[in-house]
């Protein structure tokens, strides 16, 4: 038989077909390459959808809600939960005569610099920083806030002193921001004892940086002796600042006289303070008091934005200079008027791990937690309100994707904070104290708490704390640019709900 069959045989043609074309192989392509792009476009479509955060939204209406190991109330919806209690009733003491009141009037003003350089500033009372408010502990405080022209409005956050929640001052989460013409009043008692300061927390990553923040400082009902400065450092136009001293400043000072310097880094960033012409003593850590510590000398002091260090020495007979690290910025202590000291170089860096004597704490890492949280800082690819971009993320989440740790008041929290980012971040919870357990597995040698704990690159902190402050509480990055790219979460607790709302309509953006 041949090599093909006739058709007559009724044999199949086994011929091969002819090889495909590359026209049609390139169709082939092209479409699939379409159908890959329409998916890829879907995707980054609905990411780009899901980010975008309404006009007006409430901010327990987003995250997910992390119990930490612990119960969950039967039903418990959150911010639904209509049996709850809410921020706007968890005010201070209504009923009494003030022992101590303040009006702060917001506007924006001119103000010189120690040069003379004129700062088209936002301040309290034309002044930045604003008034310095001295009261003492056990004092009922009351604030009248009011706007008389700061176009976006304003609020006053009390940050480090635990206020009751409705008395925090966050802008759609416990009040609606104070617009122009309106006011506010703050009514609280004064519990603490310790270096603290206001700031807006409405736009907060703006007007705080142009100025509308000021220091608090609550004293012992006794006084002790001696000189008690506070001074906070901050950069208008970026020019680096003492209570808006450029440098050069004398503060005449008789020697023999115990001096307490309260430092407020009132920044975004971490500044570095040193300390020349003197042996000295960190005395408190964000308004606490530390436990035994010990004399240094050439030791810079790293203060995280947000936070306060209050540093103390019997004034020499010789000159002491305080100076911002890096600037010519600096301040002169001295019994003569003559010139500020030179800077004597940081031969190493205060580590508050490792200072003081043990002393005795509520609790402790062998305590028995009610709840535990893991709070992971990264960054990853993706959209945050629209904008596309590496963003700041919370346990993978970008915000409002973001955890909201969940409490019962009374309970022991433990959280673990890792910062696996390239970035500083200045972790402040409202409303609380945190007690540092441990850095990097490393325990903690004497009793730290702190309310903006710095949390550097590659950096593991095991916090804790007492869950005895109800409300609906921010805890967020104190580098107030990170804070408005979404590096913000809220502890909140259980049944407690909030009536305000971000965005639009209300006019409340609190970074």
């Amino acid at each position: 038989m041949g090599r093909h069959a006739t058709a007559a045989s009724g044999t199949r043609d086994v011929r091969p077909s002819p090889p495909m074309s590359k026209r049609l192989i390139g169709r082939i392509a092209a479409g699939a390459a379409v159908v890959l792009l329409v998916a890829v476009v879907a995707v980054l479509g609905k990411m780009w959808w899901d980010s975008r955060l309404p006009d007006t939204f409430n901010v327990m209406s987003y995250g997910t809600h992390d119990y930490g190991g612990g119960p969950e109330r039967p039903n418990h919806e959150g911010h639904t939960d209509a049996t709850g209690t809410s921020v706007a009733n968890l005010h201070g003491a209504s009923g009494g005569a003030p022992d101590a009141r303040f009006d702060l009037t917001a506007r924006a003003a001119d103000i010189h610099l120690s040069s003379g350089r004129i700062v088209h500033a936002l301040t309290f009372d034309g002044t930045s920083p604003g008034p310095e408010l001295r009261v003492r502990q056990g004092d009922l405080v009351e604030v009248v806030l009011r706007n008389e022209d700061v176009r976006d409005g304003v609020t006053i956050h009390w940050h480090g002193i635990d206020v009751p929640n409705a008395e925090d001052g966050v802008a759609g989460v416990t009040q609606n921001a104070v617009l122009p013409g309106e006011s506010y009043t703050y009514r609280f008692r004064a519990e603490q004892v310790g270096t603290f300061w206001y700031h807006t927390h409405q736009v907060s990553s703006k007007e705080v940086r142009r100025g509308l923040f000021g220091v608090i400082v609550i004293e012992p009902r006794e006084p002790e002796p001696g000189l008690d400065v506070a001074l906070a450092a901050h950069a208008f136009d970026g020019i680096a600042t003492l209570n808006r001293d450029e440098g050069g400043g004398r503060m005449k000072t008789p020697a023999g006289t115990p001096v307490r310097l309260r430092l407020v880094n009132t920044d975004s960033f971490e500044q570095t303070f040193t300390i020349s012409g003197t042996p000295f003593r960190v005395l408190a850590i964000d308004g606490t008091d530390l436990h035994g510590p010990g004399e240094l000398e050439n030791v810079s002091l790293r203060v995280a934005a947000g936070g306060r260090l209050d540093v103390g020495y019997v004034q020499p007979t010789n000159g002491v200079r305080v100076a911002i690290e890096g600037t010519d910025t600096a301040i002169g202590f001295g019994p003569s008027g003559g010139p500020t000291p030179a800077e004597q170089p940081p031969a190493g860096e205060f580590d508050p791990l490792t200072y003081g004597t043990p002393g005795p704490t509520p609790f402790d890492a062998r305590s028995d937690f009610d709840r535990r949280f893991e709070l992971t800082i990264t960054r990853r690819p993706g959209f945050f309100d629209g904008s596309p971009g590496l963003q700041w993320a919370l346990n993978g989440g970008i915000y409002p994707n973001v955890p909201v740790f969940v409490v019962e008041e009374g309970d022991l929290v433990e959280v673990t904070i890792k910062n696996d980012s390239n970035g500083i971040h200045p972790m402040h919870l409202h409303g609380h104290h945190v007690l540092v357990l441990s850095r990097d597995g490393e325990p903690s040698t004497s009793p730290w708490w702190s309310d903006t704990l710095n949390v550097g690159p590659g950096e593991s902190y095991v916090v804790a704390f007492r869950a005895d402050n109800p409300g609906l509480w921010m805890d967020h990055c104190h580098n107030l640019t990170h804070a408005a790219q979404g590096l913000t979460m809220h502890v909140a607790y259980a049944g407690v709900s909030t009536p305000f709302l971000v965005g639009d309509d209300p006019g409340n953006t609190p970074e």
